[in-house]
């Protein structure tokens, strides 16, 4: 109920006690062309309980708007930036949306990394005062759903866990490893021999390769490591060039297998 986000127009979060509508009718807005300053004031005029929601919107260009009303149970409050917003409420303090913001600025690498490093901060900072329940990441670009088919580049959630934000982050590795192109090219390996060996042994080891370990990544190796890759729903990281991800091979390494 919370999340909500359009390709090129902008993310909605609406929290507290929530008002679903502001995700969907303020993205029409949003795509509409008003600013979201305007859409704010738009949603909260149209509330009566408008003092009992938070919200916060980040349009397509980065400018934000955040409210917190005022009989949100404490502490509740906001902090928004250049291109985000941190927000809750019943955390256990104030250090929560300042250590998320912190933590979104300062993360090295893509939205992704720094969404992730955002809430495992206002979870370090005490989080919810309550406890911990769920965790939600969305990220939306223009055909950048699997194979282009929709938008939705990434879209995880662990709706009841003892340790939610923990449990996001061992989902999204997975989904790093089947979905996600977004490696940084330097892992991206020539098969020389001392590689090919490595994945003939692994492949072996695996039952998914018959031929001799010798170091040469001939057409039965090449075949075994498609099927593999397939078989593993690695597609996006598959290469025919002789090349291959340094994250394939360690994840090669950490499988079980008959060694």
């Amino acid at each position: 109920m919370v999340p909500w986000a359009k390709a090129g127009v902008g993310a909605i979060a609406t929290q507290a006690w929530i008002n679903v509508s502001y995700g969907p009718v303020g993205l029409q807005l949003l795509e509409s062309g008003l600013s979201a300053s305007q859409v704010m004031q738009r949603l909260l005029a149209s509330d009566p309980n408008s003092e009992v929601r938070q919200v916060s919107i980040v349009d397509a260009k980065g400018h934000t708007a955040a409210h917190t009303g005022r009989d949100c149970m404490n502490w509740a409050g906001h902090l928004t930036g250049n291109g985000f917003s941190c927000q809750g409420n019943i955390l256990a303090s104030s250090r929560v949306v300042e250590s998320m913001a912190h933590a979104f600025e300062t993360t090295a690498g893509d939205i992704n990394d720094k969404l992730l490093s955002a809430l495992s901060a206002g979870q370090a900072a005490g989080g919810d005062r309550r406890g911990q329940q769920s965790a939600a990441i969305l990220v939306v670009r223009e055909k950048g759903g699997y194979g282009g088919y929709n938008d939705r580049y990434l879209d995880l959630r662990v709706d009841e866990h003892v340790h939610p934000v923990e449990e996001l982050r061992r989902i999204f590795r997975i989904y790093d490893m089947t979905i996600l192109s977004r490696e940084d090219p330097v892992n991206l390996l020539v098969i020389d021999a001392e590689i090919s060996n490595k994945i003939q042994k692994n492949l072996k080891r695996l039952g998914m390769y018959e031929g001799s370990v010798n170091g040469t990544f001939d057409d039965n190796t090449k075949k075994a490591l498609r099927n593999f890759v397939h078989t593993y729903n690695f597609e996006n990281r598959m290469h025919d060039d002789g090349r291959i991800w340094k994250s394939i091979l360690a994840y090669m390494d950490e499988m079980p297998g008959n060694r």
